[in-house]
């Protein structure tokens, strides 16, 4: 009589991996998700409630925003005793986020992760694929979390605007906006101000043709 045949369950790796992500099946949390996922300089991993997110990065666009304004932010942010990164590690009880924009009260020097309640402002870039999660459910996020400020990027059509947002009862409500060709201008948490237009790179300009030789 023939024996049943089992497949060998796989094996587990023994540093960091996202071969994790096939055998882990106990909720996440973000220390387990910083402990055995590697680091990466392509897609967010992100945990929420329970659950890993990982995002793709986003279009030319989003990216030229991040390169430009987490350092004219940092810039100003530094006269005020503040500093600024773009997508660090915060953590969030058991939750693990990775804004576009962080203001923190300390240097994130030297660490891997921040609590969220170093956190004076986080921002985010709107994304055509995560439009709801940059502008309702984040915000919501952070505003459980006692986020004093949100800053909201918006690229829609190529005409950005920034809108900052202030907690009041819970909740992040409006403060100042202004969109491409005219200033933004924010008091708190420190001095800053800017033509949203500057943010963009110029648009990429059409692809030739294939040519016969």
């Amino acid at each position: 009589m023939a024996q049943a045949a089992f497949a060998p369950e796989p094996a587990q790796p023994t540093e960091p991996s996202f071969d994790v992500l096939r055998w882990h099946d106990e909720p996440w949390t973000a220390q387990l998700a910083l402990d055995l996922l590697p680091e990466t300089n392509g897609p967010k991993v992100e945990v929420l409630s329970g659950s890993v997110i990982v995002t793709p990065h986003a279009g030319i666009d989003h990216q030229s925003v991040e390169r430009e304004l987490p350092y004219l932010l940092h810039r100003a942010a530094r006269r005020a005793g503040l500093w600024v990164y773009p997508e660090i590690n915060l953590i969030s009880g058991k939750d693990l986020f990775i804004p576009d924009i962080a203001v923190l009260r300390v240097s994130g020097g030297g660490r891997a992760a921040i609590d969220i309640r170093q956190a004076v402002l986080l921002g985010e870039i709107v994304s055509p694929g995560n439009r709801r999660k940059d502008v309702i459910d984040r915000p919501r996020e952070y505003a459980a979390a006692g986020v004093p400020f949100f800053l909201r990027v918006d690229l829609r059509n190529r005409v950005p605007t920034i809108a900052l947002y202030e907690l009041t009862d819970g909740e992040h409500r409006p403060v100042s906006a202004a969109a491409a060709g005219s200033t933004f201008v924010m008091r708190e948490p420190f001095e800053f101000s800017i033509d949203p237009a500057d943010l963009l790179d110029e648009e990429a300009p059409p692809e030739d043709p294939d040519t016969e030789g």
